[in-house]
C-alpha cells in the first residue's frame, strides 16, 4: 500500500523526517525515499529496500542531508518522492493510491502535446509522476490538487514539498488516513498516527476527506474543507495498520479485540487452545480466548530478527517459502492439541494451508481457523491491496468458478455467495476448508466486523468482501 511521513520545522528537520518514515516501514516493500528543502535548495535520496530495511539504507544519507521541510515515503510499488520542475515551481511529491484510469489520463495528456513520462522498468509510469502530471495542468497547486483527487479513478492521498511549505492533502472519500502532529517549533504529517509520538509530537488534527492543508514553520492552513462523504479502508484495522495506530478515533488493538470477541459469540467448536497468526491475527485472538474462555497461547513464533516483514520478498513463491521458514513450533504446545487459529484474512490461501500442514506435521489433532474478516470476493480496487492481474487469484472465486462452472458469474449469482445465510456461501465455505485441509473453517460476519469498528457502516469502505464501495 505504502505510506509516508513528513516534517515542517524551524530547525533541521532531518533526524524526525528519517525515524518517523521509518515507523511507516510495515506498509511497504520495494522503494523508499526523502526529500528535503533548506537553505542549499532540495536535496533527495531513494533506495531499494527489498532486502534491507529502511534505517539500513538510509542511515549515510540522514547524516549529509539538510533542511527545514521535508517528506519521507515507504513505496510498495514506484520509486518517489519525485522532484518536477513545472509553472507552479520546483517541487517534491509523494503519493498513496491507486489511478485506475491511469492510461485514459496518460493518452488526454499526450493528446493536449503538453509533456512526456519516464517508463519505469516493466514499461509502467510511475503513477506519481502521473499525478504531479495532472496537478500541472492547472494554473496553482491548491486547483490542481484537487483536480487530481477529483480526476483519478481509484484513490490518492499526497503531499507536495516547496520552499512555501508542505502541501496535504487527504483522498476525497478519506480512503487512507492522514494525520497531523505538534510540538514546539515543528508540525509533522502522516499516515499512521503512532508514528511522531515517540518523536515528541501531540496528535492535532485528522485531515477529512478532500481536505487540502498547507503547513509550514508557523503552523496549518486549511486551504480546501474536507467533504462529508467518507469511505476508510475497513481492512486498515483488520490488517494494514499497526496496533498502536487510531483512525478516526478508533484504536486498531481494540478493534481487534472486538473483531474476535465478537467471532467467539458465534462460534461453537470447543479446542484447547486459541492462537493467532502473528503478528495481525494475535489481537484477534486474544480477544477470542477472553470471551470464550479457551486459552490464548502461542504455539509458534515467527522468527524475525533478518526477515522482520512478513510479505518480504516480493515475489510470490519466495515470499511463500520465506512465510514457511519464519513459523519455529512450540512443539509442547501443539502435540495432541485441538487449535483454533486466527489470521487476518485469506487471500489465496496458499500460505495458512502451508501454516496448517506445519501444524499438522508438528502433532497437532485438529486445527480450526477463523479469518478475522469475511471472505475476500473481489479485489480492491482503491489501495493496491493486491497486485493481482485477476480476482481468480482469489480463493473464493477460484471456488465459485468451480462450483458455477465457470469464471463469468454475475453480480446477483456473487451477492449469493457473500450473503453467510445463503446456500451458496456455505457451498463456498465447505469447498475452501477441504481445499486448505482445515478441521472447521468460519469466517468472520460483515456486520460483526463493523461493529467492532464502531463507526457509523456508511462511512467504510467494504468493496473486497461485498462488492459495494
Amino acid at each position: 500500500m505504502g505510506g509516508f511521513f513528513g516534517v515542517a520545522s524551524k530547525d533541521d528537520c532531518v533526524f524526525d523526517l528519517f525515524f518517523g518514515t521509518d515507523y511507516h516501514s510495515h506498509l511497504g516493500t520495494r522503494r523508499a525515499g526523502m526529500a528535503v528543502y533548506g537553505e542549499d535548495g532540495f536535496d533527495r535520496a531513494i533506495h531499494n529496500i527489498e532486502n534491507a530495511p529502511f534505517r539500513t539504507k538510509f542511515d549515510k544519507d540522514m547524516q549529509k542531508m539538510k533542511g527545514y521541510y521535508g517528506i519521507g515515503c515507504i513505496s510498495d510499488f514506484e520509486p518517489q518522492p519525485l522532484i518536477v520542475r513545472s509553472h507552479h515551481g520546483t517541487f517534491a511529491i509523494t503519493t498513496v493510491g491507486k489511478i485506475n484510469n491511469a492510461q485514459e489520463i496518460v493518452d488526454e495528456i499526450f493528446n493536449d502535446n503538453n509533456t512526456h513520462f519516464l517508463e519505469m522498468s516493466g514499461g509502467d509510469i510511475n503513477p506519481t509522476e502521473l499525478v504531479a502530471a495532472i496537478i500541472n495542468q492547472k494554473e496553482n497547486l491548491i486547483d490542481g490538487i484537487h483536480y487530481a483527487l477529483e480526476r483519478i479513478d481509484g484513490s490518492l492521498t499526497l503531499m507536495i514539498l516547496t520552499p512555501k511549505g508542505i502541501y496535504a492533502a487527504r483522498d476525497k472519500y478519506g480512503r487512507t488516513p492522514l494525520v497531523i502532529g505538534h510540538k514546539e517549533d515543528a508540525y509533522c504529517m502522516a499516515m499512521e498516527s503512532f508514528s511522531f509520538q515517540n518523536l515528541g509530537y501531540r496528535p492535532l488534527k485528522e485531515l477529512g476527506p478532500g481536505e487540502i492543508v498547507i503547513v509550514n514553520q508557523e503552523g496549518i492552513k486549511t486551504l480546501m474543507a474536507p467533504g462529508s462523504k467518507m469511505r476508510i479502508c475497513t481492512f486498515l484495522w483488520v490488517y494494514y495498520g499497526y496496533p498502536s495506530s487510531s483512525y478516526e478515533g478508533i484504536s486498531v488493538e481494540q478493534m481487534r479485540y472486538n473483531c474476535g470477541k465478537n467471532m467467539a459469540k458465534r462460534d461453537h467448536v470447543k479446542p484447547d487452545i486459541v492462537a493467532g497468526v502473528p503478528d495481525s491475527g494475535t489481537a484477534h485472538a486474544v480477544g477470542y480466548a477472553n470471551e470464550s474462555g479457551v486459552p490464548f497461547s502461542r504455539p509458534f513464533i515467527k522468527y524475525t530478527p533478518t526477515w522482520p516483514r512478513s510479505f518480504m520478498p516480493t515475489v510470490q513463491s519466495k515470499r511463500d517459502m520465506i512465510a514457511k521458514m519464519k513459523m519455529l513450533a512450540v512443539h509442547d504446545l501443539i502435540q495432541d492439541r485441538s487449535i483454533l487459529l486466527i489470521d487476518d484474512s485469506i487471500v489465496r490461501g496458499t500460505q495458512l494451508r502451508e501454516t496448517t500442514e506445519f501444524l499438522y506435521d508438528s502433532g497437532a489433532k485438529e486445527v480450526h481457523i477463523r479469518p478475522a474478516c469475511p471472505p475476500l470476493v473481489y479485489g480492491c480496487k482503491f489501495l493496491n491491496f493486491s497486485r493481482s492481474s485477476s480476482e481468480m487469484d482469489l480463493i473464493t472465486r477460484r471456488v465459485i468458478a468451480r462450483l458455477e462452472g465457470t469464471e463469468d458469474v454475475s453480480e446477483e449469482v456473487l451477492e449469493q455467495y457473500t450473503d453467510p445465510e445463503s446456500e451458496k456461501y456455505d457451498q463456498m465455505v465447505e469447498e475452501i476448508r477441504k481445499e486448505l485441509n482445515f478441521t472447521s473453517l468460519r469466517f468472520n460476519r460483515l456486520d460483526d466486523m463493523l461493529e467492532a469498528v464502531g463507526i457509523p457502516k456508511e462511512k467504510l469502505c467494504t468493496y473486497c468482501w461485498n462488492g459495494k464501495d
